[in-house]
C-alpha cells in the first residue's frame, strides 16, 4: 500500500475531490473553463501533493508538499465564496464544502508539525 493511503487529509481530501465534480456539474456551461476548471484543478492539487509529498524521500520534501496542499485550500476556500457570491452555489452546499476544508487543513498543519518535531 502507498503511504499517503494510510493518511486521513489524503483520504478527506480524496473526497473534496469527488465533492468538487459534483457540484460544480452544475455551474453555468460558461464556467467549464473558468470558475469551474480553476476550482477543480485546485481541488485535485490537495491530494495529489499530500501523495507527491508521502512518497519523497526526506521529511522536509513532504513538509514542502504539504504547505502547497494548503495553499489549494486556500486557493478552493476563494472560489467557493466566489461561487456563492455569484449564485452558482447555495450558501448551505458550500458550508459542508468550508467544513471540509477547515477539517483537511487541521489534518495538514498536524502532520506538518509531526513531521517537522520529528526533523
Amino acid at each position: 500500500m502507498k503511504p499517503h493511503k494510510t493518511l486521513e487529509a489524503w483520504k478527506q481530501s480524496f473526497e473534496l475531490v469527488k465533492d468538487v465534480y459534483r457540484i460544480t456539474n452544475v455551474f453555468p456551461a460558461e464556467e467549464k473553463f473558468g470558475l469551474v476548471s480553476q476550482l477543480r484543478k485546485a481541488a485535485v492539487s490537495v491530494p495529489t501533493n499530500i501523495a507527491e509529498g508521502a512518497a519523497r524521500k526526506s521529511k522536509k520534501e513532504f513538509i514542502q508538499f504539504l504547505y502547497i496542499s494548503e495553499g489549494s485550500l486556500s486557493e478552493i476556500d476563494t472560489l467557493l465564496e466566489l461561487s456563492v457570491a455569484l449564485n452558482f452555489l447555495s450558501a448551505d452546499l458550500s458550508a459542508s464544502l468550508f467544513n471540509s476544508l477547515e477539517n483537511i487543513s487541521k489534518l495538514i498543519i498536524g502532520l506538518i508539525k509531526k513531521l517537522e518535531s520529528q526533523q
